[in-house]
């Protein structure tokens, strides 16, 4: 069973940058087996679904965060970034990453991607 845990969240003034961290463990645990998606939830609303990176690395991101967010990943650590630049205090969310299993050469996509193995998420606060 994979596991995801959510690691980079914390306080950020606005304007700052943050880098999230997935990293996932259990059998098979390395990301190469698996596409991974970025939502975040603020109190009050609903969930929102930020990026995608495919097992070879191409991404896929929403409309309203191109130019900010930026997925990569590291297979090597088993691990999934969320660079996150000039945050404001809109972006004051839990982040969560998700996983699901996806054969080499095929890619996610925003909107139609399906999910099933989650992370508990890690709180980021935008505040001066």
């Amino acid at each position: 069973q994979l596991q995801l845990v959510e690691s980079g969240g914390g306080l950020v003034q606005p304007g700052g940058s943050l880098r999230l961290s997935c990293t996932a463990s259990g059998s098979p645990s390395t990301v190469v087996y698996y596409a991974i998606g970025w939502f975040r939830q603020a109190p009050g609303k609903e969930r929102e679904e930020l990026s995608c990176i495919s097992p070879g690395g191409t991404t896929d991101y929403h409309d309203s965060v191109k130019g900010r967010f930026t997925a990569s990943k590291d297979n090597a650590k088993n691990t999934v970034y969320l660079q996150i630049d000039s945050l404001n205090p809109e972006d004051t969310a839990v982040y969560y990453c998700a996983a699901t299993f996806m054969p080499l050469g095929r890619q996610c996509s925003v909107g139609e991607t399906q999910y099933n193995y989650w992370g508990p998420g890690t709180q980021v606060t935008v505040s001066s």
